[in-house]
């Protein structure tokens, strides 16, 4: 695909648009390496590029496999904490791309995937239309599926337990929908669990808690600085949309800015149902550029990183501590089955680097993040931690760590086989941390 942009934007677009006076960093543009870089995060976003949306990319459920737990111990308790599901967000890129494309379809100046592309924009306008940041049908439908799963994974937590269930969650409508969706499912699977559903100010200050303003204002120019480096083929999009690429003109005054709006569009475009994948109107070395934008955006905000983790972790405490505290007493006798959390995706990144988590809490300088660690493999929508507790007849207890339903490690501790760790080790690991 990218080959055959960069030949035509060369060999015909170019001239064209130049000779209409359209963009006089066409050649430069065309003159771009459009090779997307051989690396881990390439090679995982080319793998199915819908995951290029990073945060924005839907829930995507893969195999799974358990690893069977050590001889006489069972599961007894989950520790969960659940991202909102699929969700809309802001409009203006949308009507900006309506406002290019619709005057250009009523000249006839359209070809069949701009017409796509404009059909997919007045979809997500409508979908979005007074439901800017909500959960979207998939939202709902992403979350009843995890607890589904939960449900038939671990039966006998719920079905042999003492029933009662605690949810809490952000008190965005987002997150309690969410919830609700969550744990509809349990009850429809088992009507007899006793669930008590809880939000507000207390529980936000540890679900919904964010990075600290002073991460804000330490990450700002360097990512400032980072952004500058992104460098897009944006002419490539030009005869892709239009029949005449030397009237785009007309229609379109800024070209990179329409190019960013259709990847922005493509991010959501799975949380609104939409089939087309927009992604593929795009050259790959672009998709792969703006996703490692964000992306980067992410890992030096809310991870653990050289740079700035030291001061981004002490707000992940608060959420680590409830979820030990909880356990503890779970563990010491106090009737429950399950705690379940339902917030956002900057609690969970961090809560994530926090807990140690293979992958999540990797440390690095910013240079070492592009191309090797990629947040959409934690937090995407409807991203989630589930925290297995086993227990014996003696009562020692084990833990599994399940990072979007698959068995996650803790690298800086020795498991007592597999991923199951010993629960007062896992407690000494993070109390030391302090």
């Amino acid at each position: 695909m990218s080959n055959l942009f960069s030949s035509i934007t060369l060999h015909y677009v170019v001239p064209l648009l130049l000779a209409g006076g359209f963009v006089q960093a066409a050649y430069a543009q065309s003159e771009k390496s459009s090779a997307v870089p051989d690396n881990e995060t390439s090679r995982y976003i080319m793998e199915y590029n819908q995951r290029a949306g990073v945060n924005g990319h839907a829930y995507e459920f893969l195999p799974i496999y358990d690893t069977p737990s050590p001889e006489g111990y069972t599961p007894f308790y989950i520790s969960h904490y659940g991202r909102h599901g699929s969700r809309s967000t802001g409009a203006k890129e949308y009507f900006r791309i309506k406002g290019i494309l619709e005057p250009a379809l009523a000249d006839g100046q359209l070809t069949p995937q701009g017409e796509m592309l404009l059909a997919a924009t007045l979809k997500a306008i409508e979908c979005q239309a007074g439901m800017s940041g909500h959960l979207t049908p998939r939202g709902r439908r992403e979350h009843a599926a995890i607890a589904e799963r939960m449900y038939n994974r671990y039966p006998g937590v719920f079905k042999d337990g003492c029933k009662k269930i605690f949810a809490a969650s952000s008190y965005i409508p987002r997150c309690l929908i969410s919830m609700n969706s969550f744990t509809n499912r349990l009850m429809s699977l088992q009507p007899d669990l006793q669930i008590d559903l809880e939000t507000g100010e207390n529980y936000m200050d540890y679900i919904g808690r964010g990075e600290p303003d002073e991460i804000q204002e330490l990450a700002g120019p360097i990512l400032d600085s980072l952004d500058k480096t992104v460098s897009l083929d944006s002419m490539a999009i030009i005869p892709v949309l239009f029949k005449d690429p030397a009237k785009a003109c007309k229609y379109v005054k800024k070209v990179a800015r329409l190019e960013k709006d259709i990847f922005s569009l493509a991010r959501y475009t799975q949380a609104f149902d939409i089939e087309d994948n927009l992604y593929d109107l795009l050259p790959e070395n672009d998709v792969y550029q703006l996703s490692e934008q964000r992306n980067m955006h992410i890992y030096l905000q809310q991870a653990n990183s050289v740079l700035l983790g030291d001061k981004r972790m002490p707000n992940a405490a608060p959420l680590a501590k409830d979820i030990i505290d909880r356990a503890n007493e779970v563990i010491a006798g106090e009737p429950r089955v399950a705690d379940l959390r339902f917030g956002h995706d900057w609690p969970l990144m961090a809560l994530m680097a926090y807990l140690g988590l293979e992958g999540a809490s990797e440390r690095l300088d910013i240079d070492e993040v592009r191309g090797h660690w990629f947040a959409g493999r934690y937090i995407p929508f409807a991203g989630n931690l589930q925290i297995i507790f086993y227990r014996n007849a003696k009562n020692d207890v084990l833990v599994k760590f399940l990072v979007n339903e698959k068995e996650s490690s803790i690298p800086a501790l020795i498991p007592v086989h597999g991923p199951y760790y010993r629960w007062s080790d896992y407690v000494r690991l993070i109390s030391e941390q302090k």
